[in-house]
């Protein structure tokens, strides 16, 4: 009986140290992949000054843009747009928040911290729909 205790405890801190070790390390990474796309982003931008003083002035008009697809901005920040990469980038950027309310999730969840559950899941519904709004929009 007590071999079962030890397994489950060793178990349960190993899936603990899991967690709070691995969740800073995939944030850090999400960020720097953000930088990086950024970084490159602002790099093409001073490639074509000419593109951003012409959205300038249509956007002064009141002539705004259309919004592209995600198929549609993958495909144009593949072929070098700085814009398309710089929202591509802001997009990854979005992820470290949702992610880490999301590991949070799964630790009161696994944790049963019933109350943090809710808290979380609250968060956690709050942006993504605040993404599919904004996505939207």
């Amino acid at each position: 009986m007590a071999a079962s205790t030890d397994i489950h405890t060793q178990t349960a801190e190993n899936e603990d140290r899991i967690l709070r070790f691995w969740t800073p390390i995939l944030l850090r990474t999400i960020l720097v992949v953000a930088a990086v796309i950024l970084i490159f982003g602002l790099i093409l931008m001073t490639s074509k000054p000419d593109f951003y003083v012409g959205r300038f002035h249509a956007a002064q008009a009141h002539q705004f843009a259309e919004k592209e697809s995600f198929p549609e901005l993958v495909a144009l920040a593949v072929q070098g747009d700085p814009h398309s990469v710089m929202t591509l980038g802001l997009y990854v950027l979005t992820l470290v928040p949702l992610a880490r309310v999301a590991f949070s999730f799964l630790l009161f969840l696994k944790e049963r911290d019933y109350a943090y559950i809710g808290f979380t899941a609250y968060v956690l519904t709050g942006l993504i729909v605040g993404m599919l709004l904004g996505r939207m929009g």
